[in-house]
């Protein structure tokens, strides 16, 4: 059964006079978050676990508390461990998240709780945030800033050796998994099953350090270890079909989960056969959308944004509004590797959605100029346009961007202060979570500086 919160405990009210005082942010963020709107956004994802969630069933985690813990995490950048135990060992923290003497969470359960809540959630929750700040006068929305950046997924630097080593890996685990809840033995099954886990793992790290010497000989070498790597999987593929074929016929909960496991990664270990035998075998230059870039992240993109200290990115391109304040009034995570250019429109008529007018002001850098992009602001009723040109510019353009209301717009500080450098959530739901979360907290912290 779902509670909403835990009552007014009588014996920590009397021993809070001698907390030390709250943290001034903390303290403004305390009453932000007792905003109705925002509590029955969560509260309406939390009560969909199970059909009769609200009516029947253990006492849950009380969504008040839930809320509160979850946004305590991004804001200190917390592990879901760290949560729970430096909430449990601070009474300021207990007061904040309305725990009080009650038992704290543990981690799985916040983990749970977390993965319930809806990306489109996370977005309302957001604009929801955003009325607050306009409401505290924290911004006015006059002044908007569109910029995007990449957030890594969680992988290692991809290589086909490296995939095809952790396909043969977790089919292999699945597989030995597999075995037991079948009992394999006992229902006569004669085909011998081979576990190359360790064999593959030691042809990748050889084809890696044969490569490094980059000549035709170790190109030639590296095929050859290639070949044997590709046939150890495709063996290790063979072998989880068969597997595979077999817990369809089973109706146990374990079976139908190793099933699913199984239809998860049988596509994506083929892809990266594929592609291996395509690039390695064929000398293809195989399209950056049909590659594979990690068989446990497959939704990751390559980001080539011509940088010289990051020239290419595994991950999402990710495109804020931030307005003034300091503000990220929208977030939206991009398919792919899109011209900045085409970002404009969508970015200045998600403004006008959140606050019901344009900005006075426009800013972005070079990267989305563009005459139509110039044209359609102004169209729109924004005042200062500011879009440094690329390239050559004329005397009046030069004159035009000399004008002191023309500063180049920049996202502020998201990635170093709330985690929008890398992702550790697992998936696109996942991924997207992380970008929410971290946004929220930037603009809870801001709202509470403010």
């Amino acid at each position: 059964m779902l509670r909403e919160r835990y009552p007014v405990d009588k014996l920590f009210d009397e021993i809070a006079v001698h907390f030390p005082a709250m943290d001034p942010i903390l303290a403004k963020i305390d009453r932000y978050l007792d905003d109705e709107e925002l509590y029955q956004l969560i509260q309406s994802d939390l009560s969909k676990r199970r059909p009769k969630t609200l009516e029947t069933g253990r006492k849950s985690t009380p969504v008040e508390v839930a809320l509160r813990l979850l946004v305590v995490k991004r804001l200190y950048q917390y592990s879901y461990a760290e949560t729970e135990r430096y909430v449990s060992d601070s009474l300021v923290l207990r007061q904040f998240c309305r725990v009080y003497l009650n038992r704290v969470p543990d981690d799985s359960t916040l983990i749970r709780l977390a993965n319930l809540i809806q990306t489109e959630t996370l977005k309302k929750f957001n604009a929801r945030i955003t009325a607050l700040a306009l409401k505290s006068k924290v911004t006015k929305g006059k002044k908007l800033r569109t910029d995007g950046t990449v957030v890594e997924t969680n992988i290692h630097a991809p290589s086909d050796s490296r995939q095809l080593a952790d396909s043969v890996r977790v089919l292999a685990r699945t597989i030995g998994k597999a075995r037991k809840v079948l009992q394999i033995a006992k229902d006569g099954v004669t085909d011998a099953v081979v576990d190359f886990t360790v064999a593959a793992r030691r042809t990748a790290r050889k084809i890696g350090e044969i490569l490094r010497k980059r000549t035709d000989e170790a190109k030639e070498a590296g095929k050859q270890q290639y070949q044997e790597l590709l046939a150890m999987t495709e063996k290790t593929l063979q072998q989880a079909a068969q597997i595979q074929e077999q817990l369809g016929q089973q109706t146990g909960k374990a079976a139908q989960r190793l099933k699913r496991t199984l239809e998860t990664f049988i596509p994506l270990a083929e892809k990266v056969v594929d592609q291996t035998k395509r690039r390695v075998l064929k000398d293809e230059q195989v399209p950056a959308q049909d590659k594979v870039l990690s068989i446990f992240e497959p939704h990751t993109a390559i980001i080539c944004r011509g940088k010289e200290s990051h020239p290419v990115e595994y991950g999402h391109k990710v495109w804020l509004n931030e307005v003034d304040g300091g503000i990220v009034s929208h977030f939206h995570i991009l398919d792919g590797n899109p011209s900045d250019e085409k970002q404009w429109e969508p970015s200045l008529k998600a403004h006008v959605d959140s606050f019901g007018h344009p900005p006075e002001q426009a800013s972005a850098d070079r990267g989305l100029f563009s005459a139509p992009n110039e044209k359609f602001a102004k169209d729109l009723g924004v005042q200062h346009v500011v879009l440094p040109k690329r390239g050559y510019k004329s005397k009046q353009r030069r004159e035009h961007e000399s004008q002191d209301w023309f500063v180049e717009g920049r996202i502020s500080v998201l990635k170093r202060a709330h985690g929008l450098g890398r992702c550790l959530n697992h998936g696109l739901p996942g991924f997207v979570r992380w970008i929410g979360w971290g946004v929220i907290a930037g603009n809870l912290a801001g709202m509470g500086r403010a």
